[in-house]
């Protein structure tokens, strides 16, 4: 490995902000900063991972955290492979210990998985001899997508310290907010949850973080409001009485935003449901709205995760 390139992370993987450092934290925002900049650039292309090849293994479907991640390894030179797993055997009766024994015989280098249970990629991570992303684990974490948050407000010229962000909606299935729980917490951001009392999770307590079920209230002093999807997909029972009650109380409008701090941005890890989470006339307004950026912002940190996961590899793992 070259000097030239000093590892970022201890460990091969990453399965979740939780086991990060400050320092890692750091370290990874600072190299996407880099591709940042070479994704504005005419030539968005160069050869760190030359001859490596990288597996996207998407169990649950996300159009926008598959493409990111195909793009951001394309862009490093990666050979990249996106595997359907339903049109796979895994919904002919293939176990996931089956499924890392073929991927094994593969011999990819970058592993990257999402699927519908909390700590299957942790186990996956066991059973495979190659580096494992983790994009997206139940309602446990999404890594990837707390760091490109980071990144997102750490552009706009916000110190993390002293930062107030409300987290909003859907915080009981959301490894979204967990994974920014954890990141925002190391980076000494004050956080807060609001949302109605259904959708917030039993150990919230734990948490050791401001709650509120009143949205107005959850607002007020906060500097960055970020809004979670409503996920109905996992819900089983009645968690709101209907989209439409669920917009009058907790989705974000101007009305609502008013009670926050004069200049407070705004952000949503996608993809949104216009007029249940967000009213589209706050989510459209570029002045306050960091939805877009959020999206690229999570090319250029993927390209950082892949870029220092590669640089644990054997044989070098960079080729400039």
């Amino acid at each position: 490995m070259s000097t030239a390139y000093p590892p970022i992370l201890q460990s091969s993987h990453l399965l979740g902000i939780q086991g990060l450092s400050v320092g890692e934290i750091t370290k990874l925002l600072d190299l996407a900063e880099e591709y940042v900049a070479l994704g504005r650039a005419k030539d968005k292309k160069v050869a760190v991972l030359k001859g490596r090849t990288v597996i996207n293994l998407f169990f649950e479907p996300s159009t926008r955290t598959q493409s990111s991640f195909e793009l951001a390894g394309k862009r490093l030179g990666a050979d990249v492979m996106n595997m359907s797993v339903k049109t796979s055997s895994v919904t002919k009766g293939e176990t996931l210990i089956d499924t890392a024994t073929t991927l094994n015989a593969m011999r990819p280098d970058i592993l990257i998985v999402r699927h519908q249970n909390s700590g299957a990629v942790s186990m996956l991570a066991r059973k495979v001899n190659c580096c494992v992303v983790n994009a997206g684990d139940g309602s446990h974490e999404h890594p990837t997508q707390a760091l490109l948050d980071a990144l997102t407000i750490r552009r706009r010229g916000k110190s993390f310290e002293g930062l107030t962000v409300a987290i909003c909606g859907d915080v009981l299935h959301s490894r979204v907010a967990r994974s920014n729980i954890h990141l925002l917490g190391k980076m000494g951001a004050r956080v807060r949850l609001v949302g109605p009392k259904t959708l917030m999770p039993a150990e919230v307590t734990r948490f050791g973080i401001e709650t509120f079920t009143d949205m107005k209230e959850g607002l007020k002093g906060a500097d960055i409001v970020m809004m979670l999807r409503l996920q109905l997909e996992r819900m089983s029972g009645a968690f709101v009485p209907s989209t439409r009650e669920y917009f009058r109380y907790w989705g974000l409008d101007r009305e609502k935003l008013a009670y926050a701090n004069p200049g407070a941005l705004v952000m949503h890890p996608g993809p949104m449901n216009r007029g249940v989470e967000i009213d589209s006339a706050v989510a459209d307004d570029i002045e306050v709205s960091l939805i877009h950026e959020q999206v690229e912002m999570g090319v250029a940190i993927r390209m950082a995760v892949l870029d220092a996961l590669a640089r644990g590899l054997p044989a070098g793992g960079r080729n400039v």
